[in-house]
This record gives C-alpha cells, sequence and structure tokens, in this order.
C-alpha cells in the first residue's frame, strides 16, 4: 500500500512538470511565430488523462512507462524550439549610476544599429511612476517592476512598459518617450511615424523628422534585430535580475560601468546643481556634517555598487560568463581596446561602423565636450574632475566609500597637492576576470 500511494505521489509531481512544460512549449511557439499577443497555454493531451483514475492511483507500470517516454520527448521538443529561438541572440544589459559616463559607452551598441536594437533609459518611465505613486518608498516594487519590464522588453514586448508611460499612449502611440532620440533604433525609418500636427514631442528624433512613436512599430523592428542592449542606471542591485539570466528565452550579458566616486561627484555637482547645493556650500564654506543624509545617500550608493559587484567578480554559476566589470577610466583611456573586449564578451562582432564612431568621438574639441555630450576628449576626461573638486570634499568620499575605491583600484590621496599633480596616477593596474 505504501509504494502504491508513493508511485501516485511522484507522478502528480510528474504531470504538474508536464502542465508547466505545456505552457512554455506554448510561450516559446508563439514567439517563433513571431507573435505579441498572449496565446492560449496548449492544453493537456488525453493520453495525460488515462493513466489516472481510483483518486489518483496508476492503472499499471505500462501506462506509466508512456507518461515518461512522452515529458521525455515533449521536453526535447522544448530543448529544440528554446534552440532555434535564442540561436546566436545576445541580450546586453549595461548597468551604472549617473555621471558615470554611461550615457558614452551605451553608444558603443547604439551605434551598431544594423542588428543592434538599443533602449537608452527605458526605466527612467519606471521610476518616475513609482515615486509619485509611492514616494520612492516601496523598493520592493522598484525591484520587481524594474526586473519586469526588462524582461518584457528584451523580448520585444513594450506592453508592459506602456503602463509607466504618462499620459497612457493610445493605441500604443505616444510622443513622451525619455530620451527617444538617443536610441537609434527608434529613430530608423521603419520606426519613423507620420508627423502628426499639433503633436509636440520633447524627445523628437534628431536623424530624421517622425511624428509620435509607434511602439507596435518599435517592437516589430525589435523582432527583426539579431541583437538587444539596454543602458539603465535604475537598477540598484544585480541579485535582483537573477530571473533574467535563469531565463531560458534570453542570453543575457551584464555589463557594469564603474567610476572613482570622487569624479563621480564632481560631475553631480556640475550636472545636477541644485541637488547637490548642500556639497557646494559645504565646499566653500567650511566641514562636512559626517552624519547628514547626504553623506548617508553617498556611502549607501558605493555600498550598493561594491555589492552587485562583489555578485559578479564571485561568478556565482548563474552569472558565469554572463558578468563583466569594466571602469570607465579604462575606456577612457583605452577606447578602441576595452571595446573590442566588450563585444568579444557579449559574443558579437565588432562592426567598423562601432570602431568609426570611437575614433571620432574620443577625440572631440572643448566646444564639443558638453556636461551631456557624448563627445569626449576620453585621455582628458579622466583627469579633469582633480581640478575642480576640493581636498576636503575628496576626503569625505575617501572616508565613506574607501571599501569600494579598494575594490576598484582607486588610489586615496594624502594632500591636495597629490590630487592635483598629474604625474600621480590615482588608478591602479588592475584586471576584473569576466570570463
Amino acid at each position: 500500500m505504501r509504494i502504491k500511494y508513493t508511485i501516485s505521489v511522484v507522478f502528480f509531481v510528474t504531470l504538474v512538470i508536464i502542465e508547466k512544460e505545456n505552457n512554455i512549449l506554448s510561450r516559446v511557439s508563439d514567439k517563433l511565430a513571431l507573435k505579441q499577443t498572449p496565446q492560449t497555454p496548449l492544453q493537456p493531451s488525453g493520453s495525460f488523462n488515462i493513466l489516472l483514475k481510483n483518486n489518483g492511483s496508476f492503472t499499471s507500470l505500462g501506462k506509466m512507462d508512456s507518461a515518461f517516454t512522452l515529458m521525455k520527448r515533449r521536453l526535447e521538443n522544448y530543448s529544440e524550439h528554446q534552440e532555434i529561438l535564442t540561436r546566436g541572440k545576445k541580450h546586453i544589459l549595461l548597468l551604472a549610476t549617473t555621471r558615470t559616463g554611461s550615457s558614452f559607452v551605451g553608444e558603443f551598441f547604439n551605434q551598431q544599429d544594423d542588428n543592434m536594437f538599443y533602449l537608452f533609459e527605458p526605466l527612467w518611465h519606471v521610476e518616475k511612476m513609482l515615486t509619485l505613486k509611492t514616494g520612492g518608498t516601496n523598493a520592493t516594487a522598484s525591484v520587481e517592476a524594474y526586473r519586469d519590464v526588462l524582461q518584457k522588453l528584451f523580448l520585444c514586448d513594450f506592453s508592459l512598459l506602456e503602463s509607466f508611460i504618462e499620459p497612457l499612449p493610445v493605441d500604443h502611440i505616444t510622443p513622451n518617450l525619455f530620451r527617444r532620440e538617443s536610441s537609434s533604433s527608434l529613430c530608423e525609418e521603419s520606426v519613423c511615424s507620420p508627423v502628426v500636427k499639433g503633436v509636440f514631442e520633447r524627445y523628437r528624433c534628431k536623424t530624421r523628422r517622425c511624428g509620435p512613436l509607434n511602439l507596435t512599430m518599435a517592437s516589430q523592428s525589435c523582432l527583426q534585430k539579431e541583437h538587444r542592449a539596454i543602458k539603465s542606471v535604475r537598477v540598484r542591485q544585480l541579485e535582483t535580475l537573477r530571473p533574467l539570466a535563469e531565463d531560458p528565452r534570453l542570453d543575457v550579458r551584464f555589463i557594469q560601468l564603474v567610476r572613482d566616486p570622487r569624479a563621480v561627484l564632481a560631475s553631480r555637482m556640475v550636472a545636477f546643481a541644485a541637488k547637490y547645493k548642500n556639497w557646494k556650500q559645504w565646499a566653500l564654506n567650511g566641514d562636512v556634517p559626517i552624519d547628514d543624509d547626504e553623506v548617508r545617500k553617498l556611502k549607501g550608493n558605493c555600498q550598493n555598487i561594491a555589492m552587485s559587484a562583489g555578485v559578479g567578480l564571485r561568478q556565482p554559476s548563474w552569472l558565469r560568463r554572463r558578468y563583466m566589470l569594466v571602469r570607465y577610466e579604462d575606456i577612457a583611456r583605452f577606447p578602441m581596446r576595452k571595446a573590442t573586449e566588450m563585444y568579444r564578451f557579449a559574443g558579437i562582432p565588432f562592426t567598423p561602423q562601432v570602431k568609426s564612431w570611437i575614433l571620432k568621438n574620443t577625440q572631440a574639441s572643448k566646444e564639443a565636450s558638453g556636461v551631456y555630450s557624448t563627445q569626449k576628449n576620453s585621455s582628458e576626461q579622466v583627469e579633469k574632475w582633480r581640478f575642480s573638486i576640493p581636498f576636503k570634499i575628496a576626503q569625505v568620499v575617501q572616508r565613506v566609500c574607501g571599501p569600494t575605491m579598494k575594490l576598484f583600484g582607486y588610489k586615496l590621496v594624502s594632500s591636495e597637492e597629490m590630487l592635483t599633480n598629474k604625474s600621480i596616477s590615482l588608478i591602479e593596474d588592475k584586471v576584473f576576470n569576466f570570463v
């Protein structure tokens, strides 16, 4: 009797697995047909039903063997469909924080627009709405929303992102997508809808005159591209993105971009002067109160970056060969070399058009190098912050971000003379393994 019930339990679990596998097969088939609307899951085959009678007892070992054979065949079919779906396609997520050079580095992928669908900060809409709804206090909601929106976007599904755009798109059309012009993919001819008189689009395309963005057309364009890349400064912890790495429909590569926190703060004090007025005041008039909320926020940011990098550099099984850490300083000094490494890591051919863009945009004139410009004289940018941040502010950053700086190979300064002496490098030669 005990054996009889044990067999029943085992095969009940087997049936549950088969049910889930059926649903997965249905979703894979939908994607292979390039359909975006949800489809009805496959119904269980009648062959499942004949296995059970008398409250779950199995009738014969022969029928149990048939169930195993059927399950094995279906799983083999699913594996075959999955391989067809993901073969050759790469999904790159560039993770950073503000003022780390992520817009510049994102262009390394944006410029490969023949076979790359690139999105610039789509999570801006998610953060904005959640901040309005929750006051920015519900961290769990943010984590889940960021992850789910990214997952959908990598599958070329804009439906979830639409729900965060205000005002809501009408018939999947919106003039309000944040920084649309920063994504070449959203300004291509195939995504360029007719201009609508009287409709103002703040982030309109610069390369051609287009009307409001049709997200259905964007989705279709995305499905036609070989690879997809997204740049975001809003994900705080790499660990929260584990479901993306484990999604069999995706082949995600995470590139985490970091920068010397002293340089980041110096840049933010210029770009976001109103938000960093306390820091500017401290720089002019007195000591920095170490227990101030702004200082605690800086410390928390450094800790979050270090925690994410710590997970990536440990290479747990779900991140193996999927994580790369890159310093902005290394990219600025050796842009072609680092770009080559990033493309090799992502498993994507490094095209001549990207190389040409890098050559042109790492030797820009001073006139072209504005606060938000992606044109930089990159070698000069590495050292520029050292002459704009007061030594006492640099000391505060070193005090609260010391462990993070050590992890990434940034040297501490002990005097103002050392800070401003360009003959002294503040960047250690350091290799971060990513394969």
